[in-house]
């Protein structure tokens, strides 16, 4: 038996997908005979109460740090805050840093460190705590960072987009296995390596007990009422890795049409989202506060179609692990996203969503406006049944836990 840490910057309580996706990694890697800890942040995303009733946190040395227990996992929490001030959150992330690798040190033993980006820091962080207790080191690429920062358009100084090149380089030379989580990652990754030879693929995948077709409705029909609309949605976070000009431009050339629009979630892009929706007197959106996880299966049975419109500056450095979640579900897709993107070159030939890759503005949203229209309810069947068909051959958490499983134990034997 090895003993592994998984640091992570999102665990349970927490309820975002990374956080979803290490809990079920953590789990696998228990049941296969490793004992696990987890060091990761007190609960900063979409932590409901609920989830923290089940999962309490108990204060140590004053709240310098927190322990709480995840199904028997160890798991330790370093204060962390989403704190509106630049110069607080960055103090915060250098606190969370320092006193994360001062907790990994009195981990013992120690055989093999698990972590995913971002951040990049944290796989320096890890590297040097690996070389301290002579542990491996395992780094998860989930975003390709500093390209995504560059891509943005939040990153232009000449000197930190140098020192975070460095970094990266530094990261996956010295990690003894590197994952990336598609084949697009990987090529735009593997000319970084010495060593290609440490990088691997291994998905990302979705819990088919808990995401099904066969879901009983729980949901308040005074908000989500039965209607013989289209009902297309979007739920998840509402920030910048999404293009919501298209969506409100696309809504707009709908208005009076048999369509409603659901988004589901928060994020920064929330506010002025709303702002143009009663702009533009758009009563065919609806904007819905986050739900929880457990509401999430009926939330995607109730909706026909669910739209995922990637934003151009970051749509090759990022994938959105509702895609499985709604394949899952047997659910449809609307994508917008450019060529030999990610989702495009996952999606493209799985006949299980709609493929708009046209840039051009005016373009793209008469494309989508005309498939809208066109649809009928036998192609939308038809495409969900595809996309469950996929998951359950090849994405499911018993499967790709599974390979991370492997992966350790080739590592520490």
């Amino acid at each position: 038996m090895s003993k592994i840490l998984i640091h992570t910057i999102v665990f349970s309580p927490d309820g975002v997908s990374t956080a979803y996706i290490y809990n079920d990694i953590a789990l696998r890697l228990q049941q296969g005979g490793h004992e696990v800890v987890v060091l990761t942040t007190t609960p900063h995303f979409n932590a409901l109460p609920e989830n923290l009733q089940r999962q309490p946190l108990k204060s140590r040395w004053g709240g310098l740090w927190y322990e709480s227990r995840y199904h028997g996992i160890r798991v330790i929490h370093i204060p962390q805050k989403k704190f509106k001030s630049t110069l607080l959150r960055m103090v915060g992330f250098m606190y969370w840093h320092l006193v994360s690798f001062i907790s990994g040190l009195f981990i013992h033993p120690l055989d093999l460190i698990l972590s995913p980006s971002p951040p990049l820091t944290l796989g320096v962080v890890n590297i040097l705590l690996g070389k301290l207790k002579a542990a491996k080191v395992v780094y998860n690429v989930q975003e390709i960072y500093p390209d995504l920062l560059i891509a943005d358009g939040g990153l232009k100084a000449p000197l930190i987009i140098n020192v975070l090149k460095r970094m990266e380089r530094f990261v996956y030379r010295y990690s003894d296995a590197v994952t990336t989580i598609d084949e697009v990652f990987y090529t735009t990754i593997a000319g970084r390596f010495r060593d290609p030879n440490r990088l691997t693929i291994i998905p990302n995948f979705v819990d088919t007990r808990l995401y099904t077709a066969d879901t009983a409705d729980q949901l308040d029909p005074a908000i989500f009422e039965p209607t013989g609309e289209l009902k297309v949605m979007y739920a998840g976070n509402i920030g910048n890795a999404q293009d919501w000009d298209t969506f409100i431009a696309l809504a707009a050339e709908l208005k009076g049409q048999p369509i409603r629009f659901f988004v589901i979630g928060e994020g920064v892009d929330r506010d002025d989202l709303e702002k143009e929706i009663e702009r533009l007197q758009l009563a065919n959106v609806k904007l819905i506060p986050y739900q929880p996880r457990e509401k999430m299966p009926s939330l995607i049975a109730y909706a026909d179609l669910h739209f995922i419109f990637m934003a151009a500056q970051v749509e090759g450095h990022g994938f959105p692990s509702k895609v499985y979640t709604l394949m899952a579900c047997s659910k449809p897709m609307l994508v917008c996203s450019g060529k030999n993107t990610p989702i495009v070159n996952f999606l493209q030939d799985k006949d299980c969503a709609w493929i708009v890759s046209e840039h051009e503005s005016i373009k793209k949203v008469q494309q989508l406006r005309e498939i809208l229209l066109t649809m009928d309810r036998a192609q939308l069947v038809d495409k969900g049944k595809h996309g469950r068909r996929v998951v359950e051959q090849s994405y499911t958490r018993e499967i790709i836990t599974e390979k991370y499983l492997n992966l350790v134990n080739q590592l520490t034997k």
